[in-house]
């Protein structure tokens, strides 16, 4: 039942004729083997920054959630009076802008990281890390432009 083709020698392996996307990724086929050209370094310091960012968010998401839920009178108080004071503040205004900031780009780069663990191909991998650039950087920018322009005086 075995054909001369077939047939391979100790420590041989069998001929793969062209490239094929749908195969599973193993040892002998990763999905990701190639070198990066740009940074040097970056997906090292792209893993410790999700690591002290995340130490950072921790900190920040539990303060802002006890600040607006269980302190005085909890969601209650919460109108735009209240946030026009709160952001009448360089603290709070500093504290939610590290919050926007930290939480955007953690996001974006865990994101990323599974944009480039399954996505097969080049072209696909280039216009979904595209839309998520386009998408971070517009939500970054527009949470950075009302944080920091906010006009409590409003009539």
């Amino acid at each position: 039942m075995s054909s001369p083709d077939l047939q391979l020698g100790p420590g041989q392996t069998a001929p793969v004729q062209q490239r094929a996307y749908y195969r599973p990724a193993s040892l002998d086929n990763p999905r990701s083997p190639r070198r990066r050209a740009g940074i040097p370094n970056f997906e090292k310091f792209a893993w410790l920054f999700m690591r002290f960012s995340g130490i950072a968010l921790v900190f920040l998401a539990i303060g802002h959630l006890f600040i607006m839920l269980m302190w005085d009178n909890g969601v209650y108080r919460i109108d735009f009076n209240y946030v026009a004071q709160r952001w009448a503040s360089p603290f709070w205004q500093v504290w939610d802008l590290l919050l926007l900031w930290l939480a955007q780009l953690h996001g974006g780069n865990g994101i990323r990281t599974i944009i480039d663990d399954y996505s097969r191909k080049n072209i696909t991998r280039f216009w979904l890390n595209a839309l998520l650039t386009v998408s971070m950087v517009f939500t970054l920018m527009l949470g950075t432009y009302v944080l920091m322009t906010f006009n409590p005086n409003v009539s």
